[in-house]
């Protein structure tokens, strides 16, 4: 009996935290479906009759277009990040060279520098490279992230046994080999992970895209949603539409990496 009391309480404090947890976003499809003039007024728990306006008003803004340009660069991002991430995780934590320690801790101390400092030099760079009407800016300015350097380095020293490498190149196995085919297999939870977290960091970044971005044909979702409105008001109802529609792929992004995010963290490797 008492061990279906804690079960029942158990499940009502996580339904209770699921609540609290999608209470945004369900008020946030409820606010997009009012007139931007009833947002100041009390909102109502349930819809109003006004989506489809708003959502009208979004896609004629050229919001697919955003959508596009975010998803493309999110993905490119995503994937670069996550190459360069490994290869250079892999190589602090499982390859003893010269000024290891001192690169490593560059590394972490890198982490704790604002990316603001270096962003007037880096429009220069860009316009100097003739990259500055592409989306290629806001693509490469955090492609090498300090933290998913030290996230993988950290996740490969606990998880990835030497034993595994030492096998494989006792079997004649390239280093290039062993770490495409036996050690990104390792350590998918960690890349997972940090997939979901560049991903959703590439979305949702909003400074370097104003900062570096003059062509509105390459304006991201961040910019897009921001300049919704006429020129002598801003249209909150579309504005919050518009979120409401930029918070699907990040839930979808969650739902796909979850069950690999929450597998077995050492599958494939050995004990030591």
């Amino acid at each position: 009996m008492s061990r279906k009391i804690s079960l029942i309480l158990l499940y009502l404090a996580l339904a209770i935290i699921t609540i609290i947890a999608i209470s945004p976003f369900y008020f946030m499809i409820i606010m997009s479906s009012y007139r931007t003039q009833n947002l100041a007024e009390a909102v109502s728990m349930l819809p109003g009759n006004h989506f489809l306006v708003n959502l009208r008003t979004v896609l004629d803004s050229g919001f697919l277009l955003y959508y596009r340009n975010s998803l493309y660069a999110a993905v490119v991002f995503t994937t670069i990040s996550l190459l360069l991430c490994s290869m250079a995780g892999y190589g602090f934590a499982k390859f003893n060279f010269k000024g290891n320690k001192v690169l490593f801790a560059f590394v972490i101390g890198a982490m704790m520098i604002p990316a603001q400092l270096g962003l007037i030099g880096y429009v220069i760079q860009m316009r100097v490279m003739g990259l500055g009407r592409t989306l290629w800016p806001i693509i490469l300015g955090d492609v090498a992230s300090c933290f998913g350097v030290f996230w993988i380095c950290q996740y490969v020293r606990g998880s990835l046994s030497d034993a595994i490498l030492e096998s494989a190149r006792i079997d004649g196995c390239g280093e290039f080999r062993i770490f495409f085919n036996i050690a990104l297999p390792c350590i998918t939870p960690a890349l997972a992970t940090l997939a979901i977290l560049q991903f959703v960091f590439s979305w949702n970044y909003y400074l370097r895209p104003l900062v570096t971005l003059s062509d509105p044909r390459l304006f991201t979702i961040p910019l897009g949603v921001a300049t919704l409105g006429t020129r002598y008001q801003t249209d909150h109802a579309a504005q919050i539409c518009a979120l409401a529609l930029a918070t699907v792929p990040l839930i979808i992004v969650f739902i796909c990496g979850s069950k690999t995010f929450i597998s077995g963290l050492t599958s494939g490797a050995v004990k030591e």
